[in-house]
């Protein structure tokens, strides 16, 4: 459709002449049908002119309107109305197929539920926790703090509780990074981080890895471009289940001193890794933000996710927390808090740590077998490398095998697949015949 519009149609209906003004009043035009989907706008000058303003306060505004896909289209080939509204989401994570009977679905590197242990009692014990039924906007319950401490890998001033590790990063980001501040982040990363970072408009700064982690020189350039923030895994990274050790830790250290970039240490997999806890909290207290997930080791439903960092930094997150729920709930931090005590989930956290290792290790040797050269990893996903992201999406797809692109955890040109192995425990020698066809081209 190509409806052809004059600028001085719309021009006469819009007041506010600012960029934001222009924008905010073209959506409601289009909200409203006045422009309807489909609808080919004028040229910018033509629209700047009746305006009375420069091109580019037009040119801003059009870009406002193109990033939340309310238009599309750019230079000469025009610039159209595609849709009535702004839907903010995930669209690394919103593109996830949804796939039918007879499939077996490699794209969640989720735990495997029998392998968590039993919630029935926690949750009783979380109904008697400290503070239960107020109102107050508690940061983190006595006894879950008491419980971390004893494996926290070093001392802050202050703790929080907060509803998952990727509410903790989107949390801290609004509070603490301003929008479209440069971000540095490794890569390849969660697809979820990427989301993140994308809605918050940051200008994402790759950092490269290796088979030990991010790697000094890479981080060393992303410096150049003064980021706000660094995010990295510093155990089992959820792509290519490799880790972090403490040199390379030490050596990203040395690259970060001297700078005011907030440290960012996201401990998803928590210990699901058979590696100690690492952070760089100790050497720079007053700017590491260091989070730890209980949802692949506990369980999902918990949402429960806790940070630390210095009592300043604590209370401008809690602080923006203010605009929705608060706190996070006291009944569930108490029940994770009778977890962390019992033994009981400590024998079940080795024995999840060995399956993970099993299975994980298993496709790795079984594709070595077959001469697709593979490193181990120790998580939850294996990082697969292939000669086309293409054709082996579609090779397994046509044996009814769902895997992730690699695409989706980097912001770079990328062949690799990662295929989902905390779940896999039967059809491991079928999957990699067909990763293995799929590797070649």
């Amino acid at each position: 459709m190509n409806v052809p519009i004059q600028a001085a149609f719309i021009a006469e209906k819009i007041t506010d002449r600012t960029t934001r003004g222009i924008a905010l009043e073209t959506s409601a035009l289009i909200r409203a049908g006045i422009l309807s989907v489909g609808t080919r706008l004028p040229a910018i000058r033509d629209i700047a002119y009746e305006l009375g303003v420069s091109p580019a306060t037009v040119s801003d505004a059009w870009s406002e309107l193109r990033r939340q896909k309310i238009i599309t289209g750019r230079g000469r080939n025009g610039t159209w109305v595609s849709g009535e509204r702004f839907v903010s989401k995930p669209e690394r994570l919103a593109s996830s197929g949804n796939y039918g009977d007879g499939f077996l679905d490699l794209t969640l590197a989720i735990p495997d539920p029998r392998l968590l242990p039993p919630l029935a009692e926690a949750m009783a014990h979380g109904a008697s926790a400290t503070g239960i039924n107020s109102y107050e906007r508690s940061r983190i319950v006595p006894e879950l703090q008491s419980a971390v401490e004893r494996h926290w890998p070093y001392v802050p001033e202050a703790f929080l509780a907060i509803n998952g590790g990727y509410n903790a990063i989107y949390t801290l980001l609004h509070a603490l990074v301003p929008s479209g501040s440069a971000v540095a982040i490794e890569d390849p990363t969660a697809m979820r981080l990427l989301d993140i970072l994308e809605d918050h408009r940051a200008m994402i700064v790759p950092v490269v890895c290796d088979e030990n982690g991010p790697t000094p020189e890479s981080l060393k350039q992303a410096m150049q471009h003064r980021p706000a923030a660094f995010i990295f895994q510093p155990r089992i990274h959820s792509v290519t289940g490799r880790s972090l050790n403490e040199t390379r830790l030490q050596a990203l250290g040395d690259v970060l001193e001297g700078t005011d970039t907030l440290i960012i240490e996201d401990d998803g997999a928590a210990d699901i890794s058979p590696c100690v806890p690492l952070s760089l909290g100790a050497r720079f207290p007053d700017r590491t933000i260091h989070i730890v997930s209980y949802s692949k080791t506990l369980s999902p439903d918990l949402r429960l996710a806790v940070l630390s960092s210095t009592a300043a930094i604590v209370e401008q997150i809690q602080s923006y927390r203010s605009f929705s729920a608060g706190w996070t709930s006291r009944a569930l931090q108490g029940a994770t808090a009778w977890l962390l005590g019992q033994q009981s989930t400590w024998d079940t956290l080795a024995l999840a740590r060995e399956r993970y290792r099993e299975r994980c290790g298993g496709l790795a040797t079984a594709l070595r077998a077959r001469g697709v050269d593979v490193a181990d990893g120790c998580g939850l996903a294996l990082w697969v490398p292939v000669a086309s992201e293409a054709f082996a999406m579609v090779t397994l797809a046509a044996r009814r095998i769902a895997v992730n692109p690699g695409s989706k955890f980097s912001t770079s040109p990328i062949n690799h697949i990662r295929v989902a192995t905390s779940t896999l425990t039967d059809r491991t020698d079928e999957v990699a015949d067909a990763i293995a066809l799929a590797h070649r081209l």
